[in-house]
């Protein structure tokens, strides 16, 4: 195997990108993943890269005439967390030691413990982990399955009703239940109302697609599918599983599958799609269980390293 070529490019430190600085770090991440097959920057750091009241340390290699070569985007939002790290070099742009170039910016960047992903599992991150002394800590799987095939019909509970989110209405209530459905995830269960609001002020939301699981007697929620349309030019939509939660008081009656199936349908029958995919934790069996029972395979992996 042949060693990769020294680069020549340049890494360059900012806390703020300006709009064609933006522009490019999106046209570069879309090279990537029409490369790899999977998006190098996940839906958190896009969202942050688009307000620019989000704090952020980012790291830009370019090359002598100033393209953009590659990108870091360093999130140092919680410090006891550690910070979290994504990076992406150009496909045109590997095995030149630009993501290694990028890397030594990170290091020389971060305080405390590092978080990185890498999505789609790609060899080159995996090489450049073992290099760096990073620890393979966390597997996030992809898992696809088509619409075309048959939905189960969703059996809710006995005093159970489906309705749609009613923004601004139910943000507290959804917040505190997200809150305590996903009280072990390292990252849903600490969303707040401005993480809340963002997505909800996004081009996709659909709150129609936003499925509620209500006690008849109460109204109380009890639990929530979110669906997500991806559509992008060149491409045909697919459907997300994007957050489905199940209160912890009411696990054992049948009611995430109940929800699960109301999604697919409603993606089916009411948005037309003929794909959908869904992103779950390798570690959560009862989870993947679920899901495979369903019809869903795996698809991709996307991998988070540690270090310190």
């Amino acid at each position: 195997m042949s060693s990769p070529e020294p680069t020549s490019d340049r890494v360059y430190r900012t806390d703020r990108l300006d709009p064609t600085e933006i522009a490019d770090v999106l046209a570069l991440a879309r090279a990537a993943g029409d490369a790899d097959g999977a998006g190098p920057l996940d839906e958190h750091v896009l969202l942050r890269l688009r307000d620019p009241r989000a704090a952020a340390v980012h790291l830009t290699a370019r090359a002598d005439d100033g393209t953009l070569t590659g990108y870091a985007h360093l999130d140092t939002t919680d410090p006891a967390a550690g910070t979290g790290v994504e990076m992406v070099v150009h496909p045109a742009r590997r095995r030149r030691g630009t993501g290694r170039a990028l890397a030594r910016g990170v290091l020389a960047a971060a305080t405390g413990p590092l978080r990185a992903w890498a999505h789609g599992d790609h060899p080159s991150a995996a090489a450049l982990a073992v290099d760096l002394a990073f620890t393979r800590a966390r597997v996030l799987w992809q898992l696809r399955r088509p619409l075309t095939a048959p939905v189960p019909e969703p059996r809710l509970p006995d005093g159970v009703a489906l309705r749609a989110y009613r923004p601004g209405t139910d943000d507290d209530a959804w917040l505190a239940l997200n809150a305590r459905a996903f009280a072990d995830h390292p990252e849903q269960g600490r969303w707040t109302a401005a993480d809340l609001r963002v997505r909800l002020d996004e081009p996709w939301f659909d709150p129609a697609g936003f499925l509620l699981a209500v006690a008849e007697s109460t109204g109380e929620l009890l639990g929530f599918h979110w669906t997500k349309v991806h559509e992008r030019p060149g491409s045909a939509p697919i459907g997300e599983v994007y957050v489905l939660g199940v209160d912890p008081g009411a696990h054992g009656g049948g009611l995430g599958k109940a929800l699960t199936a109301a999604g697919l349908a409603y993606l089916r029958d009411r948005r037309g799609l003929d794909r959908v995919m869904l992103y779950v934790d390798e570690s959560n069996t009862a989870a993947v269980a679920l899901y495979e029972r369903l019809g869903f395979a795996r698809w991709s992996a996307h991998v988070n390293y540690h270090l310190g």
